[in-house]
């Protein structure tokens, strides 16, 4: 595996790649340099074909306390290396959460412990969301004099809700795993000492039962569909990938193994038989990867 500073990355024979923030004595608070490590671990993944799920973690106490502004003053100079090639800067959280976003691998949170600020922001982009009975989570942007970051304007209020987002923000109170649970931004909460467990079993229970192509497509779908303006949006995409992927080899082991009562052995690869991805209506896709 790739050496990283502030990232540890572990992967499994079940196709599960686990991966640590890993600066346990700030709580992982986040830094540039976990942001970049955090990327270049994704772009491994996604060209990996033998990881086929992610499950994100903290070490330690702490999931991610947020930015690390340890003899820092303003904001506005925390990501001043990320400029957009238009002008003006890029929020390195939105960096990271945009990268998420594109991931062809899903994505799972097992939040451990506190998780403000970025530190919670991160994990909206993220597909689901666990939690041990010790997390905490908040958004205390306001207190901070600053807005909501990492595209979280965009991702809070369709997990959550409008109303929940606007008094989770407005706020800017911790809360903890049980409120989050039952607003919808974690499935589960669970005792510390089974959440890795528990997020290692869901990843894998994607990884050995799923098509990495199908899977890749029905998380971009899903994501990208929470911004149509009418359900024929919807279908026209997926009429056009049933056509395809129901012609391809995936499909026929898929219901071949389903008669046979056996595992599938799905012969795809993300890393080369993607469908052309002029359907993901993104026409600014390739200045949002930048």
């Amino acid at each position: 595996m790739i050496a990283y500073s502030q990232i540890e990355c572990t992967g499994d024979a079940d196709g599960v790649l686990l991966i640590t923030l890993d600066r346990p004595e700030k709580l992982n608070a986040f830094t540039p340099v976990m942001r970049q490590e955090l990327i270049a671990a994704l772009d491994r993944a996604d060209a990996d074909d033998d990881v086929r799920a992610i499950v994100v973690t903290g070490r330690g106490r702490g999931f991610c306390a947020g930015a690390d502004l340890r003899g820092r003053q303003e904001f506005s100079r925390l990501e001043a290396a990320d400029r957009d090639p238009l002008g003006g800067a890029r929020d390195g959280g939105g960096l990271l959460t945009l990268r998420i976003f594109r991931s062809l691998k899903p994505v799972i949170a097992a939040v451990n412990g506190p998780a403000v600020g970025v530190g919670a922001t991160m994990t909206l982009a993220m597909d689901i969301r666990l939690a041990s009975e010790t997390a905490r989570f908040g958004f205390p942007f306001g207190r901070r004099g600053i807005v909501m970051d990492a595209a979280s304007s965009w991702f809070l209020p369709r997990i959550v809700g409008m109303g929940k987002a606007q008094e989770w923000t407005l706020t800017g109170a911790v809360f903890d795993a049980q409120e989050a649970l039952e607003a919808g931004l974690v499935s589960s909460v669970c005792p510390a000492t089974e959440l890795i467990e528990q997020a290692m079993d869901r990843a894998r229970e994607i990884a050995l039962n799923n098509a990495p192509i199908a899977t890749a497509l029905n998380r971009a779908l899903l994501w990208r569909m929470a911004g149509a303006t009418h359900p024929m949006d919807a279908h026209r995409i997926d009429s056009a990938l049933i056509s395809h992927l129901g012609a391809q080899a995936d499909s026929v082991e898929g219901v071949r193994s389903f008669m046979e009562k056996r595992p599938p052995m799905f012969p795809g690869r993300v890393s080369t038989d993607l469908p052309p991805q002029l359907w993901w209506g993104e026409p600014d896709f390739d200045a949002a990867r930048s």
